[in-house]
């Protein structure tokens, strides 16, 4: 499972499970989770389980709201102050660190990559608006991380579609007829386990590119 420790910050105590790299580390993906859901969602078990033997060491973190016990997560400030106040516990292994994770954790990377000197940002799930309200675009978030950022979005997610999104500098890997969990229904070209295949051998080769 890793290494778990608690991290005290401003909004509570977090909580940094660990996945070190298999030999040398060159980097840390620091991987944070959804409102509706912690860092056992598959796509974060699958990237902490895959990553790892590439180099990667894997930092699963769960949101002082998760550690207390708490169903509804906070105000995005007050995520991102979690995540500020987290941030040094991820710098202590001197490596260089990707901000990352997914739907609300990935627009707390975007939000704070550039400040914290975060070296890219991966996120998926990237909730780019609300269901069925594309005039609420957060796009901005998105456009404004001022770092390398990819975007692993599903075909069929509620909250934008891999064509919704707009022009600018980031890549982006459309997993086809997956909703926002990345999970693809029983008609679908793809089972779960290829379309988790995807997301990893994407996000694997991404990230060891920029390391």
């Amino acid at each position: 499972m890793g290494e778990s420790e608690i991290v005290g910050t401003p909004a509570g105590d977090a909580r940094i499970t660990w996945r070190p790299a298999s030999g040398r580390a060159r980097a840390v993906l620091a991987l944070g989770h959804g409102a509706g859901g912690g860092v056992d969602a598959p796509d974060l078990r699958a990237l902490a389980a895959a990553l790892p033997p590439a180099g990667v060491t894997v930092a699963l973190v769960e949101q002082p709201w998760r550690v207390a016990g708490k169903r509804i997560a906070p105000a995005p400030k007050t995520l991102d102050t979690a995540w500020r106040g987290l941030w040094p516990a991820l710098q202590e292994r001197g490596l260089p660190i990707v901000a990352g994770g997914r739907s609300a954790g990935a627009r707390v990377a975007c939000r704070t990559a550039r400040e914290l000197g975060a070296g890219a940002v991966l996120a998926l799930s990237f909730p780019l608006h609300p269901p069925g309200r594309p005039e609420k675009s957060r796009a901005e978030e998105l456009l404004g991380a001022g770092v390398p950022v990819l975007v692993v979005q599903g075909g069929s997610d509620p909250f934008g579609r891999p064509e919704e999104f707009p022009d600018g500098a980031y890549e982006l890997i459309a997993v086809d007829a997956a909703d926002h969990g990345l999970a693809v229904p029983k008609r679908a070209a793809l089972t779960r386990q290829e379309a988790l295949g995807v997301v990893v051998a994407g996000v694997r080769t991404w990230i060891t590119a920029l390391v």
